[in-house]
């Protein structure tokens, strides 16, 4: 019996199946993460009784320490050799294990624990969690640059990787709330329950390592395809590590994303601390209405960017998708506050309540959608570019100084808004609708109208960014001669 040719993976193209296995990784790495951002203070602080400034400090010191592992292993990824499983598969492979164990510890500490005890089982399990997320997230995240090198098609890949964020955050937010947050016994909300959280990571923690698993399994098929470090490339070192920062930010297309995404994390950071506080304490939402406004409103968002944004690409430039998209979701999330102050908007307890905050919380997830998914396909534009100028390509180091930048501002919109609630006395372990109404007041201030100005700073340096279908088009030309000069 004759032996059967071995399949040929077409490079040009990307079947569904591949699309799907690499969106679905997405969804554990938002799993995980979205998990620590919205519950984790809360849950100390509320929860467990932890100083809101201690339970504060924890996210700012985990994410410092995760954003300088990630651009060291984004070029430790782009230099590392395995003919085998190639650049990035060997550690998407190695990382699912301990990235289970950590979430389930950081929602599972020891009872009877001090405040210094506590303090130090948050920081490490966190730290633990974020810096193993680095492992698979950053060699991921280059994985879907490297798919396709076409220019709308980058768009489609990462609208999928987009989706499935949507899908691991928001999506099992609701079911959390059905599954194990519903609201028992005395406990005012499902999220202030305690005897809810083991059952929580338990459960978690198994997805995150099926999903990992099945992500990094179901695309391996697409190594012969994916790009090499090439022979003449030196292996990592300290040397190289600071060069490739250097040939990332000498690029200035680059360079404007990345200050741009240093003022808009800065937002999303303050904003994401502050979820659970303004739905339970500042709205008085009860927690299936809180599912509901994450799962719904961010639903029709993310749909919409998962169904529209290639077109958009194919119709405009990235750049304007980018800079409206921006300007949107700075402005959209503020809208229910800033009319609530104006007394334009439902009170507490009205049954329109919901469905107003919904329709704002939809635009903004749509353009928070369409905006992440255009700077992700960006960035692999401007991994061409580089290859061009520097002679090898950069997804691992340029998608790791992304987070890198993402995760250090987002750190300090954590700590911002630990310190925000310290200087307005925001009580420990509060009662809905018993916290003083200055107290509330200026929690809403702070959460939405003082936040648009960062998100403002960031559509202007997002329009100072240049590449355009032409400029995309005379690069992979330039690439072509290049590479067949070569051979």
């Amino acid at each position: 019996m004759s032996t059967p040719p071995p399949r040929v993976v077409d490079p040009h193209t990307v079947p569904l199946k591949t699309r799907l296995a690499f969106g679905v990784g997405a969804s554990a790495e938002y799993l995980s993460l979205y998990s620590l951002a919205v519950l984790g203070l809360i849950f100390y602080n509320q929860v467990m009784g932890l100083g809101i400034l201690l339970a504060g400090l924890v996210p700012t010191i985990a994410l410092f320490v995760d954003a300088v592992s990630d651009p060291l292993f984004g070029s430790f990824s782009d230099r590392f050799r395995s003919k085998r499983l190639g650049r990035r598969h060997p550690f998407m492979f190695a990382a699912p294990v301990p990235i289970a164990i950590s979430f389930y510890c950081v929602f599972n500490p020891p009872d009877s624990l001090t405040q210094s005890e506590l303090f130090a089982w948050f920081l490490v399990s966190s730290i633990s969690l974020r810096t193993s997320m680095t492992v698979f997230h950053v060699p991921h995240l280059a994985l879907g640059s490297e798919l396709s090198k076409d220019y709308t098609e980058r768009s489609k890949i990462m609208s999928y990787n987009n989706f499935f964020y949507w899908l691991g955050g928001p999506g099992s937010f609701k079911i959390n709330t059905l599954i194990f947050f519903a609201a028992l016994g005395a406990a005012s909300n499902g999220l202030l329950n305690r005897q809810a959280y083991p059952d929580f990571a338990l459960f978690i923690a198994i997805a995150i390592l099926i999903i990992l698993f099945t992500s990094a399994w179901f695309t391996r098929d697409r190594i012969p395809t994916l790009p090499q470090a090439p022979d003449h490339l030196a292996r990592f070192s300290a040397r190289m590590f600071y060069r490739d920062l250097a040939s990332a930010f000498s690029n200035r297309n680059y360079l404007m994303l990345m200050i741009a995404l240093f003022s808009l994390s800065m937002m999303l950071g303050l904003r994401t601390a502050f979820t659970n506080y303004m739905n339970i304490y500042y709205w008085e939402l009860p927690v299936e209405d809180i599912g509901t406004l994450i799962f719904l409103g961010s639903l029709l968002g993310y749909a919409f960017g998962f169904l529209f944004t290639a077109l958009l690409h194919h119709v405009f430039d990235k750049r304007a998708t980018i800079v409206v998209t921006a300007v949107g979701l700075s402005i959209f999330p503020a809208m229910p506050v800033i009319l609530r102050l104006m007394d334009a908007f439902p009170e507490n307890g009205s049954p329109w309540l919901l469905w107003c905050i919904l329709a704002f919380q939809a635009l903004s997830s749509g353009s928070g959608s369409v905006l992440n998914i255009s700077v992700m396909s960006a960035l692999a534009d401007i991994a061409d570019q580089n290859e061009l100028r520097i002679g090898h390509r950069q997804e691992g180091t340029l998608y790791a100084a992304r987070t890198f930048f993402a995760k250090l501002d987002n750190s300090l919109g954590h700590g911002l808004a630990a310190l925000s609630l310290w200087l307005i006395s925001f009580p420990d372990k509060a009662k809905p609708g018993e916290v003083d109404a200055d107290t509330i007041w200026w929690l809403g201030m702070i959460d939405s109208p003082i936040t648009i100005i960062p998100g403002l700073i960031a559509a202007g340096f997002y329009a100072q960014y240049r590449i355009n279908r032409k400029q995309y088009d005379e690069t992979q030309r330039q690439l072509q001669s290049k590479r067949a000069a070569e051979t």
